[in-house]
Protein backbone atom coordinates (compact mmCIF):
# COMPACT_ATOMS: atom_id res chain seq x y z
CA UNK A 1 0.00 0.00 0.00
CA UNK A 2 3.09 2.42 0.90
CA UNK A 3 4.17 1.91 -2.82
CA UNK A 4 0.86 2.41 -4.37
CA UNK A 5 0.41 6.04 -2.09
CA UNK A 6 4.06 6.74 -3.46
CA UNK A 7 3.28 6.21 -7.25
CA UNK A 8 -0.05 8.34 -7.11
CA UNK A 9 1.95 11.29 -5.26
CA UNK A 10 4.37 11.21 -8.33
CA UNK A 11 1.96 11.33 -10.44
CA UNK A 12 0.04 14.49 -9.19
CA UNK A 13 3.18 16.60 -8.91
CA UNK A 14 4.09 15.87 -12.83
CA UNK A 15 0.71 17.36 -13.40
CA UNK A 16 0.86 20.29 -11.31
CA UNK A 17 0.59 23.53 -12.52
CA UNK A 18 1.89 26.49 -10.02
CA UNK A 19 1.04 30.15 -10.43
CA UNK A 20 3.90 31.70 -12.02
CA UNK A 21 3.84 35.30 -10.33
CA UNK A 22 7.20 36.52 -10.12
CA UNK A 23 9.67 38.94 -12.10
CA UNK A 24 11.69 36.32 -13.57
CA UNK A 25 11.38 34.20 -16.81
CA UNK A 26 9.14 31.13 -16.54
CA UNK A 27 9.14 27.46 -17.06
CA UNK A 28 10.58 25.96 -20.13
CA UNK A 29 8.04 26.12 -22.86
CA UNK A 30 6.11 28.79 -21.55
CA UNK A 31 6.70 32.49 -23.40
CA UNK A 32 9.49 34.13 -22.32
CA UNK A 33 11.09 31.37 -20.82
CA UNK A 34 14.60 31.25 -20.87
CA UNK A 35 15.46 27.40 -21.12
CA UNK A 36 17.78 26.08 -23.69
CA UNK A 37 16.64 22.72 -25.21
CA UNK A 38 19.47 19.99 -24.97
CA UNK A 39 19.42 19.37 -28.61
CA UNK A 40 19.55 23.99 -29.21
CA UNK A 41 21.99 24.32 -32.36
CA UNK A 42 23.52 27.04 -29.96
CA UNK A 43 25.22 24.20 -28.42
CA UNK A 44 29.35 24.24 -29.93
CA UNK A 45 30.79 22.27 -26.91
CA UNK A 46 30.34 20.21 -23.69
CA UNK A 47 32.38 19.90 -20.57
CA UNK A 48 35.42 17.90 -20.82
CA UNK A 49 36.55 16.90 -17.46
CA UNK A 50 35.09 17.30 -13.79
CA UNK A 51 36.20 16.98 -10.25
CA UNK A 52 34.23 15.88 -7.82
CA UNK A 53 33.43 17.14 -4.40
CA UNK A 54 30.94 14.99 -2.61
CA UNK A 55 28.06 16.05 -0.13
CA UNK A 56 26.01 15.14 2.47
CA UNK A 57 22.54 12.79 2.36
CA UNK A 58 21.48 15.70 5.04
CA UNK A 59 24.37 18.24 6.24
CA UNK A 60 22.16 18.16 9.50
CA UNK A 61 23.17 14.06 10.20
CA UNK A 62 26.67 13.79 8.28
CA UNK A 63 26.33 10.16 9.83
CA UNK A 64 24.28 9.27 7.32
CA UNK A 65 27.26 9.63 4.83
CA UNK A 66 27.77 11.21 1.41
CA UNK A 67 25.46 10.82 -2.03
CA UNK A 68 27.20 8.22 -4.30
CA UNK A 69 25.18 8.20 -7.47
CA UNK A 70 26.72 9.33 -10.82
CA UNK A 71 30.63 10.41 -10.95
CA UNK A 72 32.66 12.51 -12.50
CA UNK A 73 32.42 11.02 -16.05
CA UNK A 74 28.44 11.48 -15.51
CA UNK A 75 28.35 14.77 -16.36
CA UNK A 76 30.75 15.32 -19.04
CA UNK A 77 29.82 15.29 -22.28
CA UNK A 78 26.00 16.43 -23.70
CA UNK A 79 22.88 16.31 -21.70
CA UNK A 80 21.30 13.10 -21.74
CA UNK A 81 24.15 11.18 -22.57
CA UNK A 82 26.02 9.43 -19.34
CA UNK A 83 23.54 10.10 -16.65
CA UNK A 84 23.85 12.64 -13.95
CA UNK A 85 25.89 13.04 -10.89
CA UNK A 86 24.16 13.98 -7.58
CA UNK A 87 26.00 16.56 -5.55
CA UNK A 88 24.85 16.42 -2.58
CA UNK A 89 24.60 18.94 0.76
CA UNK A 90 26.42 21.65 -0.05
CA UNK A 91 28.96 19.24 -2.17
CA UNK A 92 29.97 20.72 -6.14
CA UNK A 93 31.22 19.71 -9.33
CA UNK A 94 33.95 21.85 -11.50
CA UNK A 95 33.84 21.22 -14.97
CA UNK A 96 36.48 22.03 -17.70
CA UNK A 97 35.67 21.81 -21.27
CA UNK A 98 38.74 21.87 -23.84
CA UNK A 99 39.40 25.31 -24.34
CA UNK A 100 37.78 28.27 -22.89
CA UNK A 101 34.28 29.88 -22.42
CA UNK A 102 34.39 33.51 -23.69
CA UNK A 103 31.90 36.37 -23.45
CA UNK A 104 29.54 36.70 -26.52
CA UNK A 105 26.54 38.19 -27.32
CA UNK A 106 23.60 37.01 -24.88
CA UNK A 107 24.13 34.19 -23.16
CA UNK A 108 27.41 31.70 -23.00
CA UNK A 109 26.54 28.97 -21.50
CA UNK A 110 23.91 26.36 -19.69
CA UNK A 111 24.03 24.09 -16.97
CA UNK A 112 21.67 21.21 -16.87
CA UNK A 113 19.79 19.29 -13.71
CA UNK A 114 17.25 16.39 -14.27
CA UNK A 115 13.96 17.30 -12.52
CA UNK A 116 11.32 15.61 -13.48
CA UNK A 117 9.16 18.86 -13.21
CA UNK A 118 8.95 22.58 -13.92
CA UNK A 119 8.21 23.11 -10.15
CA UNK A 120 10.59 20.85 -8.45
CA UNK A 121 13.53 22.42 -8.42
CA UNK A 122 16.94 21.45 -6.49
CA UNK A 123 18.90 24.67 -7.47
CA UNK A 124 22.93 25.38 -7.12
CA UNK A 125 25.38 28.39 -7.25
CA UNK A 126 27.45 28.86 -10.19
CA UNK A 127 30.93 30.30 -10.10
CA UNK A 128 33.41 31.07 -12.70
CA UNK A 129 37.06 31.08 -12.98
CA UNK A 130 39.91 32.06 -15.30
CA UNK A 131 42.85 30.30 -13.65
CA UNK A 132 41.27 27.67 -11.82
CA UNK A 133 41.88 29.13 -8.40
CA UNK A 134 39.98 32.77 -7.66
CA UNK A 135 36.09 31.88 -8.71
CA UNK A 136 33.69 34.38 -8.84
CA UNK A 137 29.83 33.90 -8.84
CA UNK A 138 27.08 35.00 -10.96
CA UNK A 139 24.84 37.64 -9.08
CA UNK A 140 21.34 35.41 -8.07
CA UNK A 141 18.35 36.08 -6.66
CA UNK A 142 16.13 34.04 -4.69
CA UNK A 143 12.58 35.20 -4.15
CA UNK A 144 10.69 31.97 -2.70
CA UNK A 145 9.40 32.92 0.92
CA UNK A 146 11.26 31.92 3.58
CA UNK A 147 9.10 31.80 6.85
CA UNK A 148 9.02 28.10 6.37
CA UNK A 149 10.72 25.39 5.05
CA UNK A 150 9.82 23.88 1.64
CA UNK A 151 9.12 20.51 2.04
CA UNK A 152 11.38 17.50 0.82
CA UNK A 153 8.92 17.05 -2.57
CA UNK A 154 7.91 20.60 -2.29
CA UNK A 155 7.61 23.37 -4.76
CA UNK A 156 9.38 26.08 -6.21
CA UNK A 157 7.86 29.20 -8.48
CA UNK A 158 11.03 29.54 -11.59
CA UNK A 159 9.76 32.91 -11.98
CA UNK A 160 10.84 33.57 -8.52
CA UNK A 161 14.75 32.59 -9.42
CA UNK A 162 17.32 34.19 -10.96
CA UNK A 163 20.74 33.26 -12.15
CA UNK A 164 20.50 29.97 -10.09
CA UNK A 165 21.37 26.68 -11.85
CA UNK A 166 18.15 24.34 -11.70
CA UNK A 167 15.95 26.02 -12.48
CA UNK A 168 14.45 24.44 -15.48
CA UNK A 169 13.53 20.68 -15.77
CA UNK A 170 15.72 17.82 -17.01
CA UNK A 171 17.08 18.27 -20.98
CA UNK A 172 16.25 22.59 -20.21
CA UNK A 173 19.89 24.12 -19.61
CA UNK A 174 19.32 27.47 -17.19
CA UNK A 175 21.75 29.40 -19.42
CA UNK A 176 24.06 32.12 -18.52
CA UNK A 177 25.90 35.48 -19.21
CA UNK A 178 29.35 35.83 -18.43
CA UNK A 179 28.67 39.72 -19.40
CA UNK A 180 27.19 40.31 -16.31
CA UNK A 181 30.65 39.72 -14.57
CA UNK A 182 32.81 42.15 -16.78
CA UNK A 183 35.28 44.44 -15.15
CA UNK A 184 35.63 42.33 -11.63
CA UNK A 185 39.60 41.95 -10.71
CA UNK A 186 41.19 38.47 -11.40
CA UNK A 187 38.85 37.35 -13.82
CA UNK A 188 38.68 37.06 -17.45
CA UNK A 189 35.35 36.59 -19.04
CA UNK A 190 37.02 36.31 -22.26
CA UNK A 191 38.81 32.82 -21.36
CA UNK A 192 37.15 31.26 -18.74
CA UNK A 193 38.62 27.87 -18.13
CA UNK A 194 36.71 26.40 -15.41
CA UNK A 195 32.95 26.39 -14.21
CA UNK A 196 31.89 25.38 -10.51
CA UNK A 197 28.58 24.61 -9.08
CA UNK A 198 27.98 23.93 -5.84
CA UNK A 199 24.52 22.36 -4.38
CA UNK A 200 22.21 25.03 -3.06
CA UNK A 201 21.74 23.19 0.71
CA UNK A 202 18.20 24.95 0.56
CA UNK A 203 17.54 24.43 4.52
CA UNK A 204 16.10 27.28 6.20
CA UNK A 205 17.62 26.82 9.85
CA UNK A 206 20.55 29.47 10.36
CA UNK A 207 23.55 26.67 10.74
CA UNK A 208 22.88 25.79 7.12
CA UNK A 209 21.41 28.74 5.03
CA UNK A 210 22.69 29.76 1.70
CA UNK A 211 21.82 32.94 0.94
CA UNK A 212 21.69 34.85 -2.74
CA UNK A 213 23.75 37.30 -4.02
CA UNK A 214 21.86 39.38 -2.32
CA UNK A 215 21.14 38.26 0.82
CA UNK A 216 17.93 36.65 0.71
CA UNK A 217 17.75 32.58 2.24
CA UNK A 218 17.46 30.23 -0.57
CA UNK A 219 14.76 27.47 0.29
CA UNK A 220 14.40 25.00 -1.63
CA UNK A 221 13.48 21.52 -1.18
CA UNK A 222 15.14 19.58 2.39
CA UNK A 223 15.56 17.15 3.96
CA UNK A 224 16.07 15.14 0.78
CA UNK A 225 18.65 12.59 2.48
CA UNK A 226 18.22 9.92 -0.51
CA UNK A 227 21.47 8.53 -2.49
CA UNK A 228 20.34 11.22 -5.13
CA UNK A 229 20.22 14.11 -3.05
CA UNK A 230 21.02 17.65 -3.95
CA UNK A 231 21.78 19.12 -7.32
CA UNK A 232 21.58 16.17 -9.71
CA UNK A 233 24.37 17.87 -12.55
CA UNK A 234 23.64 16.28 -16.00
CA UNK A 235 25.79 18.76 -18.30
CA UNK A 236 27.19 21.97 -18.85
CA UNK A 237 26.68 22.96 -22.81
CA UNK A 238 28.90 26.20 -23.71
CA UNK A 239 27.91 28.43 -26.45
CA UNK A 240 30.58 30.54 -26.82
CA UNK A 241 33.89 28.53 -26.95
CA UNK A 242 37.52 28.43 -28.36
CA UNK A 243 40.17 26.30 -28.17
CA UNK A 244 43.54 26.49 -26.88
CA UNK A 245 45.23 26.54 -30.41
CA UNK A 246 42.59 29.01 -31.85
CA UNK A 247 42.35 31.44 -28.85
CA UNK A 248 47.02 31.54 -29.43
CA UNK A 249 46.21 32.22 -32.84
CA UNK A 250 43.64 34.94 -31.93
CA UNK A 251 46.10 36.72 -29.14
CA UNK A 252 49.38 36.57 -31.02
CA UNK A 253 47.58 38.93 -33.90
CA UNK A 254 47.12 41.25 -31.46
CA UNK A 255 50.13 41.54 -29.96
CA UNK A 256 53.46 39.83 -29.46
CA UNK A 257 55.69 39.42 -26.60
CA UNK A 258 59.62 38.15 -26.81
CA UNK A 259 61.26 36.48 -25.29
CA UNK A 260 58.98 33.99 -24.05
CA UNK A 261 60.33 32.90 -21.61
CA UNK A 262 61.92 35.81 -21.12
CA UNK A 263 64.21 36.76 -17.80
CA UNK A 264 64.90 40.42 -17.40
CA UNK A 265 62.69 41.96 -19.17
CA UNK A 266 59.91 41.12 -21.92
CA UNK A 267 58.92 43.27 -24.64
CA UNK A 268 55.65 43.21 -25.92
CA UNK A 269 54.63 44.49 -29.70
CA UNK A 270 51.09 45.79 -29.75
CA UNK A 271 48.91 45.97 -32.39
CA UNK A 272 48.59 49.98 -32.68
CA UNK A 273 50.24 52.68 -30.95
CA UNK A 274 49.95 54.02 -27.70
CA UNK A 275 48.23 50.65 -26.67
CA UNK A 276 47.68 50.24 -22.80
CA UNK A 277 49.58 46.96 -21.23
CA UNK A 278 49.48 45.46 -18.21
CA UNK A 279 51.12 42.54 -16.98
CA UNK A 280 49.66 40.01 -13.53
CA UNK A 281 50.58 37.46 -11.45
CA UNK A 282 48.97 34.44 -11.41
CA UNK A 283 46.96 35.50 -8.32
CA UNK A 284 45.30 38.56 -10.78
CA UNK A 285 47.72 41.39 -9.23
CA UNK A 286 48.69 43.86 -11.65
CA UNK A 287 52.90 44.11 -11.58
CA UNK A 288 53.27 46.56 -14.25
CA UNK A 289 51.45 48.74 -16.26
CA UNK A 290 52.58 51.24 -19.19
CA UNK A 291 52.13 52.24 -22.86
CA UNK A 292 53.34 51.22 -26.43
CA UNK A 293 54.99 53.92 -28.28
CA UNK A 294 54.96 55.36 -31.68
CA UNK A 295 56.47 52.18 -32.58
CA UNK A 296 53.90 49.86 -31.05
CA UNK A 297 56.30 48.33 -28.68
CA UNK A 298 56.48 48.49 -25.08
CA UNK A 299 59.17 47.52 -22.51
CA UNK A 300 59.11 45.83 -18.88
CA UNK A 301 61.87 45.07 -16.47
CA UNK A 302 61.68 42.13 -14.33
CA UNK A 303 65.08 41.43 -12.97
CA UNK A 304 63.19 40.83 -9.31
CA UNK A 305 60.31 38.58 -10.86
CA UNK A 306 60.13 35.07 -9.57
CA UNK A 307 59.86 32.35 -11.77
CA UNK A 308 56.21 31.36 -12.68
CA UNK A 309 53.07 32.05 -15.38
CA UNK A 310 52.46 35.70 -15.62
CA UNK A 311 49.77 37.10 -17.50
CA UNK A 312 50.41 40.17 -20.15
CA UNK A 313 46.80 42.11 -20.64
CA UNK A 314 46.16 44.51 -23.66
CA UNK A 315 43.45 46.75 -22.23
CA UNK A 316 40.03 46.54 -23.67
CA UNK A 317 41.25 43.08 -24.99
CA UNK A 318 42.45 39.90 -24.15
CA UNK A 319 44.94 38.09 -22.39
CA UNK A 320 48.12 36.09 -22.87
CA UNK A 321 49.70 33.70 -20.39
CA UNK A 322 53.45 34.39 -20.61
CA UNK A 323 56.04 32.09 -18.90
CA UNK A 324 59.23 33.22 -17.09
CA UNK A 325 62.37 31.37 -16.63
Amino acid sequence: MRSIRFTLVFVLSLGTVMAQDGPYAPAAGMEGTTALHADSSVFVQWASSCTLQRGWLNIADTSLGQVSVGDEMSCVGSAGENGIVSLGDGGSATLTFNGVVFDGEGFDFAIFENSFSDYFLELGIVEVSSDGENYVAFPSVSLTQSDSQVASFGLLDPTNIYNLAGKYRGLYGTPFDLAELVNIEGLDVNAITHIRITDVIGSIDNEYITYDSEGNTINDPYPTPFESCGFDLDAVGVIHWSSISSIDEQLRSLYTPFPNPFSNKITIKTKMTHQKVQIHDAMGRILWQGESGSDAIVTAFTEEWKTGLYIIHIINSYSYPIIKN
